[in-house]
């Protein structure tokens, strides 16, 4: 069966992501509530019965506002760190394996890295998933790109990438001077540049998909993201798409192009 991974929605209201290959089906993160979920899932052609684990990234609330609701109706297994096991609200959860940065671990043949990343969270971290020789990098909720994490993300076939705001979009909207100096610090959100750049870095031509994500409803648009990103594209627009907040994205294949690192 393929490698392939699908978007329930990505966005300040809202983030997962399921993942699976052959009769693995992973969930990664959980920021709707259980009906929500259910009803995203069901549009997938999936059922959450059938999901193998939750996998948390942190514990901020777009992430997790449905996580123990789905724990505890389908008897999950969850993995998260400690810290934020120690930040969230699932700890009456009881199906927990606590997961370290740079650690490697296996869901049936889904293979998982642990990358450590900066972010205003207790301990967070982001996933690298593969699978039949194919690599899917998952990298949201990142104030700002350091060398540890291009090492880890270089050889990706596909990628989820934060595509937060636009800066000038931060800088003339609503937010109050503290919330803006927050998603635009070190440890807040990547700008639509900063996407650009981590993939100018990565060499983006080994790239087979890239998939824009968590685009902030106030700061940014997918036409500014798009105007961004497409020049390092080769201005091929099958290889980039825009995760939406309501609609998420449709199933994706990754094939196998190059070997991870």
């Amino acid at each position: 069966m393929a490698f392939k991974f699908a978007s329930l929605g990505s966005g300040s209201k809202g983030n997962a992501t399921v993942v699976e290959s052959g009769e693995s089906r992973i969930l990664i993160d959980c920021g709707f509530a259980l009906k929500e979920i259910e009803a995203r899932l069901a549009r997938l052609g999936c059922h959450a019965a059938t999901l193998d684990a939750l996998l948390i990234t942190h514990e901020h609330i777009d992430h997790v506002r449905g996580a123990a609701a789905l724990v505890r109706r389908y008897g999950l297994p969850v993995y998260m760190t400690p810290g934020t096991w120690l930040k969230s609200k699932l700890k009456g959860v009881t199906s927990v394996t606590f997961i370290h940065p740079e650690q490697c671990f296996a869901i049936g043949d889904l293979e998982i890295d642990v990358v450590t990343v900066p972010h205003d969270a207790r301990q967070p971290v982001q996933f690298i998933v593969r699978s039949g020789g194919a690599c899917l990098g998952l990298l949201t909720d990142i104030g700002h790109v350091t060398g540890h994490v291009l090492k880890r993300y270089r050889r990706c076939d596909a990628l989820v990438l934060e595509c937060n705001h636009d800066p000038d979009m931060l800088a003339r909207g609503p937010y109050p001077p503290s919330l803006k100096r927050r998603v635009g610090g070190h440890w807040g959100h990547l700008s639509n540049q900063q996407a650009l750049e981590f993939m100018q870095a990565i060499d983006a031509d080994s790239l087979q998909c890239v998939v824009a994500s968590h685009l902030s409803e106030q700061n940014n648009c997918a036409e500014r993201a798009y105007d961004a990103l497409m020049p390092v594209l080769g201005f091929d627009e099958q290889r980039l798409l825009i995760a939406q907040q309501h609609e998420g994205l449709p199933w994706q294949v990754v094939r196998r192009r190059l070997a991870c690192a």
